[in-house]
């Protein structure tokens, strides 16, 4: 099986954004906004939240991989490409995440 990544997960949201065609879900929700593309973001979210506590490792994973989706859709409707998340995730990783949480409160 080839190795699929979440940057290419974004070119492809960003390929079918860019797209014309009424066929594309990912057009149709942007084409909603950003505040349609947050509210959907949350319900994946829930969904899997609600699949992890009923140990659904099927459902599990399912609903991560809607979530990912969701949460690039969501940054691109608000012009946040992966690469900006992936250089705050690097800097981050330059400490302990407890150092990382108390830093953030002083912010």
């Amino acid at each position: 099986m080839a190795r699929f990544t979440l940057h290419d997960l974004a070119a492809t949201v960003d390929a079918r954004a860019a797209s014309g065609g009424e066929s594309s879900y990912t057009k149709k929700l942007l084409d909603k906004g950003p505040e349609h593309c947050a509210k959907k973001f949350g319900e994946e979210a829930v969904e899997m939240v609600i699949a992890a506590v009923e140990n659904d490792r099927g459902h599990l994973i399912s609903e991560t991989a809607d979530v990912l989706f969701h949460m690039l859709v969501l940054l691109k409707s608000r012009g946040v490409k992966l690469e900006e998340v992936g250089a705050a995730l690097a800097q981050r990783t330059s400490m302990s995440g407890l150092e990382e949480k108390a830093s953030r409160k002083r912010d």
